[in-house]
């Protein structure tokens, strides 16, 4: 690969045949050389997670002129790390994850494989943006998100981004009667609403004998009234963007604390 041209390294949680992320590399392909790297199938839930006792495998699916498509049976923390160490001759410039079928948005922030794509590369110093769009659907329509994805990670190869700060951007699923040549109702910088997942457990009894459980649950906007955070952003009609920090040290508790190291 051409190695004076910018490096994009791509990764998700729903695998590497997932249309989002063919859709993503078609999006971003003509902004430099690009490499993906990611699960042999869907990893969705799996956050930062990385395989410490499996052993890992590579495989090269496609090739062509700026493009390399890789599988690894791994994690999406893992196939970063196999990437960096493994695939690529030098340091991209650019982490992206997904385009995700579905919501990162509020504390699936903290669940998300898409978001420990962007979490990882932003622990390596690389400028990195998660995409998702609010539709699960195999097939979902990723073309209106198209200007938008290119704009933002145009700007991020040409800016980059603060230190230790990753973009987690989300994606309103767009209604049948809103107009396609002005999708959304407009871009709005957030904060994560605060949220919960309630009856997340569904027990089921095996005919020969035993309990089995299947990890369920619904998500409940905890502050829907809120309009500066992601959740109001997407249900109204808004592109979503949170700057999300590695650093998660509470410094605001610090001072409140202090009777924990005063003898």
């Amino acid at each position: 690969m051409n190695h004076s041209i910018p490096l994009i390294l791509i990764s998700n949680d729903d695998g590497y045949l997932a249309k989002g992320i063919r859709q993503l590399v078609d999006m971003v392909k003509t902004m430099g050389n690009v490499v993906v790297c990611a699960p042999e199938g869907p990893r969705s839930g799996f956050a930062c997670a990385f395989s410490a006792t499996t052993p890992l495998r590579l495989t090269l699916r496609e090739e062509q002129e700026g493009i390399q498509i890789w599988s690894c049976n791994g994690t999406p923390v893992d196939c970063v790390k196999m990437a960096l160490s493994e695939i690529l001759t030098r340091k991209p410039d650019l982490v992206l994850g997904g385009i995700n079928h579905g919501d990162n948005g509020s504390v699936n922030t903290h669940y998300s494989g898409t978001m420990g794509v962007v979490m990882e590369g932003c622990m390596k110093g690389i400028p990195s943006v998660a995409y998702s769009l609010c539709d699960h659907d195999d097939d979902a329509d990723f073309e209106p998100l198209r200007p938008y994805v290119e704009r933002y990670t145009r700007q991020v190869l040409a800016e980059g981004l603060p230190q230790g700060v990753c973009l987690n951007i989300n994606f309103p699923l767009l209604k049948s009667d809103e107009c396609p040549q002005q999708p959304y109702k407009g871009v709005r910088l957030c904060r994560m609403a605060k949220g919960t997942w309630y009856n997340e457990i569904t027990k089921c009894h095996h005919p020969r004998g035993y309990d089995y459980y299947w990890m369920v649950g619904h998500y409940r906007n905890d502050e829907p009234d809120a309009e500066d955070t992601d959740n109001w952003a997407l249900q109204h009609g808004y592109v979503a963007i949170t700057p999300t920090r590695m650093d998660v040290t509470a410094y605001e508790a610090m001072n409140s604390l202090k009777s924990f190291v005063e003898q």
